[in-house]
């Protein structure tokens, strides 16, 4: 049996009667496959980029010409990053080995279903729609500014 790439999955998912009745966690939920694995090896290699504490930043991009198919970018970085849409951060603490979560900001549709939807978020959701909620009154990028040493204006 051959192997379907992603390309022949999206086509025949499009071909379907396809309707996404995913709620923005379950997505998320979706996404995390192999998920630890690649930030234990975008760790590794910020290791060998950095000499101190650095950060991984997960982008969550939509494949272009496949809509329906999302990939997840990993890659480390000496300064925090700008909070954005369908991103995930961590701080990598170099002397004990941990990645220590920050934030994640989910898609622009998925944050506008998330605050119109907020008094029926189900508790799994909760932190997520923090993040939110963070991200759009300038939490978040206080946060990045002050992990970075930047003046708060």
């Amino acid at each position: 049996m051959t192997k379907k790439t992603a390309g022949q999955i999206s086509q025949e998912l499009l071909k379907g009667a396809f309707t996404d009745t995913h709620s923005p966690y379950e997505q998320m939920k979706e996404q995390l496959t192999d998920y630890e694995a690649n930030i234990h090896q975008c760790a590794k290699r910020g290791c060998e980029q950095f000499k101190g504490d650095f950060f991984i930043v997960v982008l969550m991009k939509k494949e272009r010409l496949m809509q329906n198919v999302n990939r997840l970018f990993h890659f480390p970085r000496a300064s925090c990053p700008t909070p954005q849409h369908e991103q995930v951060v961590y701080k990598y603490h170099r002397k004990s080995q941990t990645a220590e979560f920050l934030w994640v900001v989910p898609s622009l549709e998925a944050c506008v279903t998330l605050v119109n939807e907020m008094n029926m978020a189900h508790p799994d959701e909760r932190q997520l729609l923090q993040f939110v909620l963070d991200f759009r009154d300038g939490t978040l990028l206080r946060k990045a500014k002050e992990l970075n040493g930047e003046p708060l204006t």
